[in-house]
């Protein structure tokens, strides 16, 4: 298949076709090239690679490799964007995306409902000179009086962890780019299926690949998504010297999670409104939060932005801390960990886990209670999953 860069293609072929490089043995699958070094014909070939006036090979898996540059065109022509480069995690993402990005004296605006790592690299931000300002992600009026003149970026996820605050991309996008900063957006929840965030004014869009790309919790790496000139002119040299890079292997894995990424996503998130939807008015549980539910504050914005309300859904345990621990242990089906986006369904208690760093008071203004409990919805059968916790929450 020859034109599987066309736009016209689905999504979904494109997930299965486009970027593949084959070898000179007509492989069917993606190879995985598991090797450091590359080989040049002569001592001018190498020279010319090193100096970028060469063809458009490779010189050290660090820098870049077949296999990887396969996931990397292939996510960057489902996102949308010109290009992208893969990464050892997540978290390297989030990391190569703001600090390749920012230095000393700059200005960065970001939503305080991020995940606790995020918020880590925020704070390293900071240690190193750069000003951080924060807002709520959902008060546009918050956003508009923390941007200025020469603001270098903007950060927050798309839909937020774990309360599932979304944050509306467009204005937002239209806010920063009036400042004159570049929009960096987390779009893990969201997932590359119901993404619309280039069309909607993001310049760099961040993936843990970990997540839903994977799709079954085999291995971890990351992505940033962008333009050229941002992804090989300042992200690919911090991220090749500082070792932020995916392996071949890892991105071979990414790479099959792909060709069924739109399948699973979607049996997930159907799955997921029927959880939400069963588990409404559960008289152990004080809220049941889920963008695909309507009386979700933003239900029409994330029906907007993305058209689903995604495969992650809140549950806040009404007698608190104790009660959802008693809940969780009862668990049957639904596992207890904090990773998301498997294809077996996740269950976590963000306040003793993923979000612990935050002070009680931090927890409090983000909504995330001594009761609240993150549920990522795999997929099993939804109704299996609704008998699980129903008999859970009753005890």
């Amino acid at each position: 298949m020859s034109d599987t860069s066309a736009k016209g293609l689905h999504p979904r072929t494109r997930a299965v076709h486009h970027g593949t490089r084959r070898s000179q043995y007509g492989e069917m699958a993606e190879a995985i090239f598991l090797t450091q070094g590359f080989v040049y014909d002569s001592a001018e070939q190498a020279e010319a690679r090193f100096q970028g006036t060469g063809p458009d090979e490779f010189i050290y898996a660090r820098y870049g490799n077949p296999t990887s540059r396969m996931f990397e065109d292939r996510i960057a022509a489902l996102e949308g964007t010109e290009d992208a480069f893969a990464t050892a995690s997540g978290m390297a993402a989030v990391n190569g995306a703001l600090f390749a990005l920012c230095a000393p004296g700059d200005h960065v605006v970001a939503a305080r409902a991020l995940f606790g790592s995020c918020l880590y690299v925020l704070e390293l931000l900071a240690k190193f000179g750069v000003e951080v300002s924060y807002v709520d992600g959902a008060d546009l009026d918050q956003w508009k009086a923390a941007l200025r003149p020469g603001t270098k970026a903007v950060f927050f996820e798309s839909v937020s962890n774990p309360t599932l605050e979304v944050v509306d991309l467009k204005a937002v996008s239209d806010l920063a780019h009036g400042a004159g900063a570049l929009v960096v957006v987390d779009n893990v929840f969201a997932t590359p299926v119901f993404s619309k965030a280039v069309e909607l004014g993001a310049d760099v869009v961040v993936y843990s690949a970990t997540k839903h790309i994977d799709g079954g919790g085999r291995a971890l790496a990351g992505v940033i998504c962008g333009s050229r000139d941002y992804i090989r002119g300042t992200v690919e040299p911090y991220l090749k010297h500082t070792g932020g890079a995916i392996s071949p292997f890892h991105s071979w894995i990414m790479l099959n999670g792909l060709t069924t990424m739109d399948l699973r996503v979607r049996a997930q998130a159907d799955s997921a409104l029927r959880i939400a939807q069963a588990m409404q008015g559960h008289p152990a549980l004080s809220r049941v939060i889920y963008p695909g539910l309507p009386d979700h504050p933003q239900h029409g914005l994330a029906m907007a932005q993305m058209g689903s309300g995604g495969t992650m859904i809140a549950l806040e345990v009404a007698a608190g801390k104790e009660a959802a621990f008693a809940a969780l242990n009862r668990l049957g089906i639904v596992r207890i960990s904090n990773n998301l986006g498997d294809a077996k369904s996740i269950v976590t208690h963000p306040a003793t886990t993923t979000h612990q760093r935050l002070s009680d008071e931090e927890k409090a203004h983000l909504g995330i209670t001594p009761g609240l409990l993150r549920l990522s919805v795999g997929l099993e059968d939804a109704q299996d999953l609704i008998a699980d916790l129903n008999q859970a929450l009753e005890g």
